[in-house]
């Protein structure tokens, strides 16, 4: 029985990728940034309402992302590196960008979705879905809606971003960048890029730090190519192959739910993220300034998706992917370190003598 049950998990995983690969194909004709990922996302997603019979390949995320980790690090440079002091800017101004985005979203939520405080307080904080599901579970919230909450946020994001760069910004999807297949790198260059995915991922679970799966390959991979040990991405297909399993995952999220239910959470996600991305325009556009830096460079690292979602958009939009990831670590830090001690605070001082 235990085999069978196994097998059939495995059959509907299976499902869940072919129908996000019949949605990376789908987006690869429209010109949409990461087609691997949004059409899956999508694909999936719309699925799982109808209610198919598929099922979320969480099994290969620790596996797929330290992938990507390993790509993102790839794009760094000298250069890069060089200009590293011009981010300060950005790093003053997100504790309250971060502020402003929660407030406006919490009391979105509070007014249009008549959530309760404590729902509507871990719906709103920009980041850190696993975290705030958890924290917000604990704290006595709907456990279902903070979750459709951060995953509908995220598929919003992406999306958003995506459009607003082609119609608003006039930045478009890379069309130079090169094809690496799978007999282009050497034994060599498997053994350092591998090394980079594996030893990174082992040495920042042990330190402890948050986004540990990405974050240890990107610092390694960034290291090697950097140093020039290496000086060849991974190859497209293994890339391709990472983003369609995080796009699946990402959609197959929305199983078990009602479709009139997820239509409400995604209309509130969808203003809870317009209003963030407005707050995100307004601080790029400041940042971009006071500092210099190009306005879709510092969009990308303002707008409220994932880390691994946003690094990659800026891969593939031609941005420095060093910023945009520095960024978005540091914004998922402070929601994941300050949230649960802010929300403590305001309940103290709703419920204390005064």
């Amino acid at each position: 029985m235990r085999i069978l049950r196994r097998g059939l998990g495995w059959t509907r995983q299976g499902l869940a990728l072919a129908i996000g690969v019949v949605g990376g194909l789908a987006a690869s004709t429209t010109g949409l940034p990461l087609p691997w990922m949004i059409g899956p996302m999508i694909f999936v997603t719309c699925s799982a309402l109808a209610h198919a019979p598929i099922a979320p390949p969480v099994a290969l995320r620790p596996f797929v992302i330290p992938v990507l980790g390993v790509l993102l690090g790839s794009g760094l440079n000298h250069e890069t590196l060089a200009q590293a002091v011009r981010w300060l800017p950005t790093l003053a101004i997100l504790p309250l960008f971060l502020s402003v985005a929660a407030f406006l979203s919490y009391r979105f939520y509070r007014r249009f979705g008549e959530h309760d405080p404590v729902t509507a307080y871990f719906c709103s904080m920009p980041g850190g879905l696993n975290d705030m599901l958890i924290l917000g579970a604990a704290a006595g919230g709907d456990e279902r809606k903070i979750a459709l909450a951060h995953a509908s946020r995220i598929l919003v994001v992406v999306s958003l971003v995506g459009v607003f760069f082609g119609s608003v910004l006039g930045v478009s999807r890379q069309s130079g960048s090169s094809w690496v297949a799978l007999g282009d790198p050497s034994l060599s260059d498997w053994a350092i890029l591998a090394g980079c995915a594996i030893v990174g991922t082992l040495v920042a679970q042990w330190m402890r730090l948050s986004a540990a799966p990405i974050l240890g390959p990107m610092i390694l991979s960034g290291a090697a190519h950097v140093s020039g040990i290496v000086s060849i991405a991974p190859p497209t297909l293994l890339v391709m192959g990472a983003q369609l399993c995080i796009g699946t995952i990402v959609g197959a999220r929305f199983l078990g739910t009602q479709v009139r239910d997820v239509g409400r959470d995604l209309v509130l996600a969808f203003g809870s993220s317009a209003l963030m991305l407005v707050a995100a325009l307004a601080s790029a556009l400041a940042v971009s300034r006071m500092a210099g830096l190009p306005m879709a460079q510092a969009f990308l690292g303002f707008s409220p998706g994932g880390l691994a979602e946003m690094g990659l958009l800026a891969l593939a939009m031609g941005q420095d992917v060093a910023y945009v990831s520095v960024t978005h670590l540091v914004r998922i830090v402070l929601v994941i370190v300050f949230a649960k001690p802010i929300f403590d605070r305001l309940r103290m001082g709703r419920a204390g003598p005064r």
